[in-house]
C-alpha cells in the first residue's frame, strides 16, 4: 500500500501554534515519548498518552511508510518506589541481591504494562529502552554539561545550573525563571547555587542500587534519563517529543535545558505534543475518592480493550477526557455496529468463526479518516466519519471501514468480535481453561529454587507461559497465570 498523501498538522506546544509537520528526514521520522515508571500497574490515566501517541505513530507509518518511522518510549526503572518494593521482598527472605530484586520487580511490571497496553491495541515502539541500560550515556552527558559550565558537583550530587541557560529555560512552559522561583515547590538544599537547579546525579547509600561515577557511587536524576536515551536512539535532533501535560514542567523543560546545553545549540525536539489529563465521572481520579482503577481492573471486569480505546478516541487529546460508564456502554454499542460489517464469510471473517483475519495491505483506510487524524489527531472526527460510512452503499465501503478500524487501532488480527456482544464480566469458553496445575507447578519450582539457588527451571517455565500469552504474577503467597489477548492454550500442551 502506497503511503498516504495527507498533510499532517500538529499543535506544537513550544510555539503554541498548529503547524504543518515537516520531518527532518522523511526517510527517518523520529518520535520519543516519555514512558512509565515501572513500580506498579498502569492506571487509566497512564494509558491515555500511550493511546494518543500510538495513534500518531500509526498515522506517521501510514503517511511515510512503516519502515521510515522510528518510535522510542522508555521505561524508568530507577525509582525509590521500585527500590522500596525490592527491599521489602529482600527483608521477607527473597533470594538474590537488591539489584537483582529491583530488576525482577521491573521485569514484572514491564510485563504487566506491555500486556495491558497490548489489550488496548497499542503497537510496541521500535525502541523501549530501560534507564538502567543507559547509565554510561547519562554519566557521559553529565560530564559534558560540567565541562561546558552548565552543571556543577556538590556534596556527591551533580546539579544543572539553570542560570547558565537563563535565556532558554522556561520557553516550553511559558514561565520566567523568576516566576518559577517565586511559585515553585522546589527542594531547598545548601549545595544548590539557585533554588531551581535540578539534580543530574545523586548519591546512593549502600542499601540502595547505585553505579560508580566520577562523583561517587550514585544514581541518575529523573530528567537526564530521557535526554541520554533519546540522544542515543534518535540523535541530537529529532522530530517529535510527546507526553502528558503534567510532564511539561519540570520534566520536559529540564530535558530541553540539559540536551540543548550538552549539544551546544538550540536543537532537540522540533515539535512538542502534550495530552490533557483524565477524569472519572467528572472528577479527578484519586484513591481518596474511590474512583482510582487500573487498566487491568477494567479488563478483568470484562470491558474489552477496544472499548477502552474507543472511549479515549472519542475526546480530542488536548481536552480533558472523562471516563464514564455511559461512555463505555455507548462505545461497546458503536463497535458492535462497526464490527458487523466484518461478518462477511470468507472475506473478513474466518469461516465458521467470529474472529477476523486481516491483511492491512488489502484494506486501505478511508481518506477522510486519514485527513481527520492528520488535522492534529482529530480522533472524534474520525469516529464520526466511521458512523457516516455505515450508511453508505459504495461497493468498497466495507474494506474501507476495515482499513480505518485498523488505522485507529480498533481492529487487529486478534480481535474477538464476540467479546463485544457479551455483557461485562461474561466468561469466554477459552477463559475456562484450568491453569491451576501450571500455577502450582511454577510456585513449587520457585520454592525449590529458593532453597537450591538454581532458578533455571523457574525461568524456563516463566518463558514458556509468557510465550503462550499468559501473564505471570508471582508473589511469596502464590502464582497467578492470567490469559492475555494472544493466549494460545495449545502452547501449554508440551508442558
Amino acid at each position: 500500500m502506497a503511503p498516504s498523501t495527507a498533510t499532517i498538522k500538529l499543535l506544537n506546544t513550544k510555539t503554541r501554534k498548529k503547524e504543518v509537520f515537516v520531518p527532518l528526514d522523511p526517510q527517518n521520522v523520529r518520535m520519543y515519548v516519555c514512558g512509565p515508571t515501572v513500580y506498579d500497574r498502569a492506571h487509566l490515566g497512564n494509558a491515555r498518552p500511550v493511546v494518543v501517541f500510538d495513534v500518531l505513530y500509526r498515522l506517521l507509518r501510514e503517511t511515510y511508510g512503516a519502515d521510515h518511522v522510528t518510535y522510542a518510549r522508555n521505561f524508568t526503572d530507577v525509582d525509590d518506589k521500585i527500590n522500596a518494593t525490592a527491599l521489602a521482598r529482600k527483608e521477607a527472605g527473597a533470594p538474590g541481591t537488591l539489584e537483582e530484586l529491583v530488576h525482577e520487580r521491573s521485569d514484572e511490571t514491564i510485563s504487566w504494562y506491555l500486556n495491558d497496553m497490548g489489550e488496548l491495541g497499542v503497537l510496541e515502539p521500535n525502541h523501549m529502552p530501560r534507564a538502567t541500560e543507559y547509565i554510561a550515556q547519562m554519566i557521559t552527558m553529565i560530564q559534558e554539561l560540567i565541562a561546558k559550565g552548565h552543571a556543577y558537583a556538590a556534596e556527591g550530587h551533580v546539579l544543572f545550573a539553570v542560570d547558565s541557560w537563563r535565556e532558554g529555560y522556561g520557553k516550553l512552559s511559558g514561565r520566567s525563571v523568576d516566576d518559577m522561583i517565586a511559585g515553585a515547590r522546589v527542594e531547598v538544599a545548601p549545595y544548590k547555587k539557585n533554588p531551581m537547579d535540578f539534580v543530574l546525579w545523586k548519591p546512593s547509600t549502600d542499601d540502595l542500587p547505585g553505579w560508580d561515577s566520577p562523583w561517587g557511587r550514585g544514581r541518575p536524576g529523573w530528567h537526564i534519563e530521557c535526554s541520554a536515551m533519546s540522544l542515543e536512539l534518535l540523535g541530537e535532533t529529532f522530530d517529535i517529543h510527546g507526553g502528558g501535560n503534567d510532564l511539561m514542567f519540570p520534566h520536559h523543560e529540564n530535558e530541553i535545558a540539559q540536551s540543548c546545553c550538552a549539544h551546544g545549540d538550540d536543537s532537540f525536539a522540533q515539535v512538542w505534543l502534550h495530552n490533557e489529563m483524565l477524569q472519572v465521572e467528572g472528577k479527578k481520579m484519586s484513591k481518596s475518592l474511590g474512583n482510582f482503577f487500573t487498566v487491568r481492573d477494567l479488563l478483568d471486569q470484562g470491558i474489552p480493550g477496544e472499548v477502552i480505546r474507543f472511549v479515549f478516541l472519542s475526546t480530542h487529546y488536548r481536552k480533558p477526557m472523562d471516563w464514564t460508564e455511559k461512555k463505555a456502554k455507548e462505545a461497546r454499542q458503536a463497535l458492535e455496529k462497526f464490527y458487523s460489517v466484518l461478518m462477511v464469510p470468507g472475506m473478513y471473517a474466518k469461516p465458521g468463526s467470529r474472529s477476523v483475519y486481516l491483511d492491512s495491505k488489502i484494506y486501505p483506510p478511508d481518506q477522510e479518516i486519514v485527513n481527520a487524524l492528520a488535522d492534529d489527531l482529530n480522533t472524534a472526527k474520525a469516529l464520526a466519519r466511521l458512523h457516516e460510512m455505515l450508511k453508505e452503499n459504495a461497493p468498497d465501503v466495507g474494506s474501507k471501514i476495515v482499513g480505518s478500524l485498523v488505522l485507529l487501532g480498533l481492529l487487529n488480527k486478534d480481535t474477538d468480535i464476540d467479546r463485544l456482544s457479551r455483557p461485562a464480566g461474561a466468561i469466554l469458553e477459552e477463559d475456562r481453561v484450568d491453569l491451576s496445575i501450571h500455577e502450582t507447578r511454577l510456585f513449587d519450582a520457585r520454592q525449590a529454587a529458593m532453597q537450591s539457588k538454581d532458578f533455571s527451571e523457574v525461568d524456563r517455565l516463566k518463558a514458556a507461559y509468557l510465550a503462550a500469552g499468559l501473564e505471570v504474577r508471582m508473589s511469596k503467597s502464590g502464582v497467578e497465570l492470567v490469559p492475555g489477548a494472544g493466549f494460545d492454550v495449545t502452547k501449554l500442551e508440551g508442558l
